[in-house]
């Protein structure tokens, strides 16, 4: 009985203990998945605030985006806002002698040709000299050998080495030689460059027309102005009354930008644009191209220090496509005619742009953005052709009658053609004392017409403002309802300024060629220089 008792009691102490060790890795298991999901859940933690630092750190980026963009364009406008004011800091006067260039040539270096070859040392060659029991037994005789041998040695080191030198000198020699030559052909390049500035430089001091044109043609090319600016301008000088016509083109409406702001809507991840008021695009627009007119023409009188203008004539287009027709199309947003003397007295710094215009009697469009167009003061393609792109210089060789060569009688029948070519109704004619045409001519078309005096001078200098006020009078005495002064010459400011806001139509010589070629058939020129 007690063994039996003793082996359930050992049975039931390894029953005890096995259940034990069940329990012990139950509570190990247990506690590891506890663990595991404690692990899972820091993770998701983590993950879940990782992915809302991505999202933060995404959207400032795209607030960061918008935020640039609206900065770029608060920049571009306050660039298109400050057109007029960015010039009156830079002058634009071009001087010459800082075109000039000199020559500064850097020292001649020869690298290692400039350092003599060393020359052989004899004590490199030389033999040691016999000692002691040497000299006794024959070491004078082998000495006396090794001398000779040594001696030969080292003549021959040198001969190599008077020709090593040699070479080396001639090489030295070429290579100076070479810089020589190359300072030479610098200096003769700048003496070129220079010999042709100082040939420019005298031909725009003596008002030859193609130099004034390429000189004011470098002044508003050196204007700077943004990118999406054309650039685009043809220009012509008139000598006789020192006017400088300009066609310059202007800025499209798309320069204006159409967005007024860039917002970032976060809930649908989207940048979005708010539209910029119809009205203001039109009156921003209104605005630049009032000030590309005062800084084209600040810069041409500021750049004159030789006095070679006292007009200047500015016709402003656009070169664009008509959206009713589909049509290339170029018209004159903004005209205007003033003298240095009315326009140097502005304080532009101050002027408010298309009020300043307006004193200045300057048409400008009353719809730029619908592209309404004005009537220029002045067509370029009416100035004379010798006075945009070259001087004639063939002009001894000209076949084409020259008008100062007419007589009276022949001068006046030219006119008369003319105005009776272009739609007039010549009929009452008198000679002028003054060797001109006075004509009282009709105008037949409704509402636009009516009397027209008309009075020609065939000068060779300047017509005076008299003439001008005489014309006027006569205006008034005919009750007529235009007049018109045509003259071989040209005029000064004091005319232009008398006629301003008149009734009154001054046409120079370059106006005149062109009608008579355009509406007479007659290509004529004028040429005081062919009189003797």
């Amino acid at each position: 009985m007690g063994i039996l008792k003793e082996m359930q009691r050992a049975h039931a102490r390894q029953v005890r203990a096995q259940k034990q060790a069940q329990a012990a890795a139950y509570r190990h298991h247990q506690q590891m998945r506890r663990e595991a999901d404690r692990a899972m859940k820091a993770a998701q933690r983590a993950s879940a605030a990782d992915e809302r630092e991505r999202k933060r750190l995404y959207a400032a980026a795209r607030v960061a985006e918008v935020a640039a963009q609206n900065s770029d364009l608060q920049a571009h406008l306050e660039e298109l806002d400050n057109l007029l004011a960015a010039t009156l800091d830079v002058d634009d006067h071009i001087d010459f002698r800082r075109l000039r260039r000199s020559a500064k040539h850097p020292p001649f270096d020869p690298g290692p040709l400039g350092t003599p070859l060393p020359p052989p040392d004899w004590r490199r060659f030389e033999p040691p000299a016999p000692t002691g029991l040497g000299k006794m037994f024959g070491g004078q005789a082998k000495y006396q050998q090794q001398l000779a041998g040594a001696q030969q040695s080292f003549a021959q080191a040198q001969a190599q080495h008077a020709k090593a030198e040699a070479h080396r000198q001639h090489r030295l020699s070429t290579a100076h030689q070479s810089y020589q030559q190359h300072c030479a052909k610098v200096e003769a390049e700048i003496k070129a460059h220079n010999a042709e500035i100082d040939r420019f430089a005298a031909t725009v001091a003596a008002a030859e027309p193609a130099a004034v044109v390429e000189y004011f043609g470098m002044v508003l090319g050196n204007s700077v102005y943004p990118d999406d600016f054309p650039q685009h301008y043809r220009l012509a000088y008139v000598p006789e009354s020192r006017q400088l016509v300009v066609e310059y083109h202007l800025p499209t409406l798309d320069v204006i930008p159409a967005v007024r702001e860039h917002r970032y809507v976060k809930a649908r991840d989207e940048i979005t644009t708010a539209a910029r008021p119809a009205k203001e695009i039109k009156e921003r627009y209104a605005n630049l191209v009032a000030q590309v007119t005062l800084r084209t023409v600040h810069e041409l009188f500021e750049a004159d220090r030789s006095g070679l203008v006292e007009t200047v004539v500015f016709n402003g287009i656009v070169d664009t496509t008509d959206p009713r027709t589909g049509a290339s199309v170029q018209p004159c947003l903004v005209t205007l005619r003033t003298t240095r003397e009315v326009f140097t007295e502005l304080n532009l710094s101050l002027v408010e742009p298309l009020a300043c215009l307006q004193h200045l009697n300057a048409s400008v469009s009353k719809r730029p953005a619908e592209l309404a167009p004005v009537r220029p003061v002045l067509e370029f393609d009416m100035v004379d052709k010798r006075f945009v792109d070259e001087v004639d210089v063939l002009a001894d060789l000209d076949q084409r009658p020259n008008l100062l060569k007419l007589t009276p009688t022949e001068f006046e029948s030219l006119i008369q053609n003319l105005f009776a070519k272009m739609g007039l109704d010549t009929k009452q004619t008198r000679a002028s004392r003054d060797g001109g045409v006075d004509c009282v001519a009709f105008d037949p078309r409704p509402i636009f017409g009516g009397k027209v005096v008309i009075q020609a001078k065939r000068y060779r200098n300047t017509v005076d403002v008299s003439a001008v006020r005489d014309l006027f009078g006569t205006l008034q005495n005919e009750g007529a309802s235009k007049g018109i002064l045509v003259t071989t010459s040209g005029y000064g400011p004091a005319s232009y300024d008398f006629a301003s806001g008149k009734p009154l139509e001054l046409i120079d010589g370059s106006n005149l060629l062109y009608l008579l070629s355009e509406h007479a058939g007659v290509n004529a020129r004028i040429d005081a220089g062919d009189l003797d």
